[in-house]
């Protein structure tokens, strides 16, 4: 399928934002852009709303926990689906449900009724949408690039509007809580379904064939677990995420004790947190986006996850707004650095026919685990309080980091024959420290 040429000129961009020069990506890019931010709003009202009626960091968490343990028993059985049906068919599906979990919230909220079990069921059932949704999105990618080489650029720039969104949703969020409450943010994600929706409708896309089952399906499930954890590199690829998933990224959970215990603020306080995790994240995505090469990817996986560690750490010792903000930015760096930057690699290396699977593993690592997250870091917190349970965090952040830097000469030798096979490693120049190979690998979602 020929490319067709974009109205506009990006020569003077150079390299960011090449994939938009595919339509059907352009479409989804604007689209998902418009839903992320009422997404990151209604993150925002949502756990501003538990921490306002219950003033409990342990209902934050199990919150947190009912909103996310659906991915982990769900997202493997949506990966094997990923590579049976029509991805464009499932995402329509996904976003709608989407859609009306966001505005039942918001009629009970508005309507005064709303409650902690509320909260709970509707979490769960948004969790349980999201199991489908995330593996499939990120396999679809390359459905949408006409040009292969445009898809570790498409992945990273699914990373920049994710953060981009994250900036701009949480400032608007903290202005409206203070304003008009938390149900106006539920109605305005609502409404901003529409968008994402409406792009994947527009696409034309070419025609695709769904993989025949001639096996069971948990033959199929077991298959791609077996790929996954038998290969070296990707199992400790999985492993360091799900590591980073369980101890670190709960600091999101805590946030609003953070904003309102910690620094004496309110919703707007909140915001701003959020807003300067995004800053660093989009900066991180933005980086990874403006990489000619793929060289030296692989090293970013636990230098990036160190500064992940850091600035959790520099932030739970942080009472003051300015000091917090550029600590909760470092972290923001960090985390989506590692997890794009490992997004990436097990794209690029993945078979083709295990792609959705593989991608549920990943859902699974990166978000499966986050419900134990929230769950630990509200038991932790309230035992001994949120600053010591994210330095917790981010020290055990730092340790993974340095054992997998410890094997990556290994996972070099591995992998150094796919990008031989993939004619990755002759585009490479020679005379590359050792981190090099297996550092070349790049797709992030």
């Amino acid at each position: 399928m020929v490319s067709p040429k974009l109205p506009f000129n990006l020569a003077g961009l150079g390299q960011i934002f090449r994939a938009l020069g595919n339509r059907n990506y352009r479409l989804f890019f604007f689209g998902q852009g418009i839903s992320l931010i009422g997404t990151w709003m209604q993150t925002i009202a949502l756990g501003w709303l538990v921490y306002r009626i219950t003033h409990s960091p342990f209902l934050l968490g199990m919150v947190g926990f009912a909103g996310q343990f659906p991915m982990l028993i769900l997202t493997p059985l949506a990966g094997v689906l990923s590579d049976r049906w029509q991805r464009r068919r499932v995402l329509v599906i996904t976003q709608i449900l989407a859609m009306l979990q966001a505005l039942t919230l918001a009629g009970l909220t508005l309507s005064g009724r709303i409650q902690v079990w509320h909260l709970m069921v509707l979490a769960i059932f948004l969790g349980a949408v999201n199991s489908f949704d995330m593996p499939t999105r990120q396999a679809f990618t390359l459905e949408m690039i006409s040009r292969k080489e445009d898809l570790a650029n498409a992945i990273a720039l699914n990373s920049s509007v994710f953060n981009a969104s994250r900036l701009i949703g949480p400032t608007i969020a903290g202005i409206l809580i203070a304003l008009v409450g938390e149900g106006t943010c539920f109605l305005i994600n609502g409404i901003s379904y529409m968008a994402v929706i409406a792009a994947l409708l527009a696409m034309r896309l070419a025609p695709t064939r769904t993989r025949a089952s001639e096996k069971k399906f948990l033959q199929d499930l077991q298959a791609g677990v077996r790929y996954a954890f038998g290969f070296l590199p990707i199992r400790n690829i999985l492993l360091l995420l799900a590591l980073i998933s369980l101890v670190g990224m709960p600091y999101t959970v805590l946030m609003p004790v953070f904003a309102k215990d910690i620094l004496r603020g309110g919703p707007n306080t909140l915001g701003f947190l959020m807003a300067g995790a995004g800053v660093g994240a989009l900066i991180g995505t933005i980086y990874l986006a403006a990489r000619k090469s793929i060289v030296g990817l692989g090293a970013m996986i636990p230098l990036a996850a160190a500064c992940f560690g850091l600035g959790l750490i520099g932030f739970s010792f942080s009472h003051h707004i300015l000091f917090s903000l550029p600590l909760v930015a470092l972290s923001g760096f960090g985390m989506m650095v590692s997890m794009a930057s490992s997004n990436t690699i097990l794209q690029t290396i993945a078979e083709e026919d295990k792609r959705g699977r593989l991608m549920s593993l990943y859902a699974v690592a990166f978000a499966g685990m986050a419900p134990f997250g929230s769950l630990l870091a509200g038991t932790l917190s309230t035992r001994i309080g949120a600053p010591a349970t994210l330095t917790l965090g981010g020290f055990i952040c730092l340790i993974g980091a340095g054992l997998f830097t410890l094997q990556l000469p290994q996972l070099r030798a591995l992998i150094r024959p796919i990008y031989r096979q993939k004619g990755i490693l002759p585009s490479v120049a020679t005379g590359l420290g050792a981190a090099s190979d297996l550092t070349s690998s790049t797709r992030e979602s």
